[in-house]
């Protein structure tokens, strides 16, 4: 037994070695692959608010949390509708949670929100996660749902995950609104004060 360990052991530390290329042949090329991070603008990296341009990605991911958390609340207790006490705890829960699993990554040069519930995550990138993101999620959150009503929210959910996205992201003037998520808004010209 201490023959066939202390052969092993010189093995791989001959093939572990810097000449063992020469002794075993090289081995074939290996490719290499640099994913570079998501470059950030000022307004991503510094802002307190979610840039205009990740909105209806957030209120996606929004979307399907709140919709996660209902739906675990309401298998919980064992029955479809939830007291109004209980779907709104759920949806504070819901808004305050860490938001940690959310991040950016770019696709196609483009910073995008990552994360559960949202589309398009890259096989291979470089996810930026933490620093302000949860923290805006958590806002924006708040903000959509005291906007719409928790009520209204709680409704939404009962007609399923597409009617509750319609309702907080959809509709004319919401982030997802047909052409708004496509792409940035331009900056607005400034006006001269009188």
């Amino acid at each position: 037994m201490r023959a066939a360990l202390a052969a092993w052991l010189a093995l791989s530390l001959l093939l572990g070695s810097p000449g063992a290329e020469e002794a075993c042949g090289a081995p074939p090329a290996a490719r290499s692959r640099s994913i570079a991070a998501p470059q950030l603008s000022p307004e991503e990296q510094l802002s307190p608010h979610m840039p205009e341009s990740l909105r209806c990605d957030a209120c996606q991911a929004i979307a399907f949390q709140i919709e996660e958390q209902l739906s675990k609340a309401e298998r919980k207790v064992g029955r479809k509708a939830l007291k109004e006490s209980d779907y709104m705890e759920v949806l504070e829960r819901s808004c305050s949670q860490g938001w940690e699993s959310y991040g950016v990554h770019e696709v196609e040069g483009q910073t995008r929100l990552t994360g559960p519930g949202l589309p398009g995550q890259e096989p291979m990138s470089v996810m930026v996660s933490g620093g302000p993101w949860p923290a805006r999620l958590s806002k924006l959150c708040h903000g959509f749902v005291g906007e719409r009503g928790e009520a209204q929210t709680y409704e939404a959910h009962g007609r399923g995950a597409a009617a509750l996205r319609e309702l907080l992201c959809g509709g004319d003037k919401g982030p997802c609104a047909r052409g708004k998520a496509a792409a940035p808004a331009a900056p607005k010209a400034l006006q001269n004060e009188l």
